[in-house]
């Protein structure tokens, strides 16, 4: 499960707040190149949010949601904690900026943006507006068949975030994207690297406790998953580690 963050306003000092033209080409170049240098996917929703308030027009604050087809929400990166939000939206909670229209919400299933002008002038908008939150700019960022990840840039002036702004949204939030999918191939891969590693040594010591060879030691070791209902790693990782019983039943040293 990702792990959540929230970033120092002083960070990326050295980028221009709000580029435009070559700028903004050497400005967005400059991001990606950050984003990609950030190792692992918690550290990129990290640096995503803080550069989004830097280069997207008009946007003070910005976070990362994730969002379930429940409408289950759960900010995974802030830039502050006026727009940081846990939990589900329920109506008499305590206003959050995520408290929009369950509509909005769910027109990002189909579409990649959601744009709100003035929050003061939608009645929906209450619980923006009472937090001083007076435009939305949100961009979808993945989407598969249970959650969407979405980007989402505020301000505290209406009318914020024009079209120059979206179409610079939308180009921001495809480095980003790329980047969250690079990082995240690194950490599968650093995972399967981890759990192979570890399923060789557990086979190693079956071996001679057993006294089998290679084949018969990961058989042994599958079949011991398959009837304990555990994890193939993680009856492993109990093999090497202290030693102990496997959980309920007989142990993967009775073939």
């Amino acid at each position: 499960m990702p792990k959540r963050f929230v970033v120092a306003a002083s960070e990326f000092n050295d980028l221009s707040r709000f580029p435009v033209g070559f700028e903004l080409a050497e400005a967005l170049t400059a991001a990606a190149r950050r984003l990609h240098e950030t190792g692992t996917a918690d550290n990129t929703l990290r640096t995503a949010v803080e550069l989004a308030v830097r280069l997207m027009p008009g946007a003070d604050h910005a976070g990362i949601l994730e969002i379930d087809h429940g409408r289950r929400l759960r900010t995974l990166a802030w830039t502050d904690d006026l727009v940081r939000f846990t939990g589900e939206s329920r109506p008499g909670a305590e206003r959050h900026p995520a408290d929009w229209h369950p509509a909005d919400w769910d027109r990002l299933w189909t579409a990649p943006v959601v744009r709100i002008e003035d929050s003061a002038a939608d009645g929906d908008g209450g619980a923006l507006a009472g937090l001083g939150l007076r435009s939305v700019l949100a961009l979808r960022l993945r989407a598969d068949k249970r959650r969407l990840t979405v980007l989402t840039a505020y301000a505290r002036k209406p009318r914020a975030f024009d079209d120059d702004a979206t179409r610079i949204g939308r180009l921001f939030t495809a480095h980003v994207s790329l980047a969250l999918d690079s990082a995240t191939v690194r950490e599968q891969l650093t995972e399967a690297m981890r759990t192979r590693d570890l399923i060789g040594q557990a086979t190693g010591i079956l071996m001679e406790r057993l006294d089998i060879d290679a084949a018969g030691a990961f058989e042994s070791l599958v079949k011991a998953s398959q009837r304990e209902n555990v994890k193939l790693r993680d009856l492993a990782r109990r093999i090497v580690g202290p030693p102990g019983p496997v959980a309920g039943g007989r142990g993967v040293n009775e073939r």
